[in-house]
């Protein structure tokens, strides 16, 4: 089941948001400043490509200057994106599953320093 949602997850939403967020993480990671943002757009990318059967747990503690910065740069407004998806997908039965994997991202999205993905 893992691999049927995994499949159809990367070809209604997965691959675009990979694509976006990793692009966003590169040009990030040009400048030695974003360089720490960029790895955390990356980290994005790799659970917005296939989260099924990944568990992660975000940890404001470890790094709460860094989380802080990142929610009032945009942080805040890529979480409510994913919400947003998240609700949409939530509407139909079959959506569920997809709409609570949006709601991980957003939880991602949200507090990305820290965050522990297995």
């Amino acid at each position: 089941m893992k691999l049927i949602g995994n499949l159809i997850w990367f070809l209604i939403y997965g691959f675009w948001m990979a694509v976006v967020h990793f692009v966003i993480g590169v040009a990030l990671c040009i400048t030695i400043i974003g360089i720490p943002f960029g790895l955390q757009y990356i980290k994005i990318a790799r659970y917005a490509i296939w989260p099924f059967g990944r568990s992660m747990q975000t940890d404001f503690d470890r790094h709460p200057i860094l989380n802080l910065i990142w929610i009032f740069f945009g942080g805040a407004e890529l979480a409510l994106v994913h919400l947003l998806v998240g609700v949409a997908l939530c509407i139909t039965i079959i959506g569920i599953p997809f709409g609570k994997k949006c709601f991980r991202l957003c939880a991602l999205s949200f507090l990305p320093f820290g965050a522990m993905m297995s």
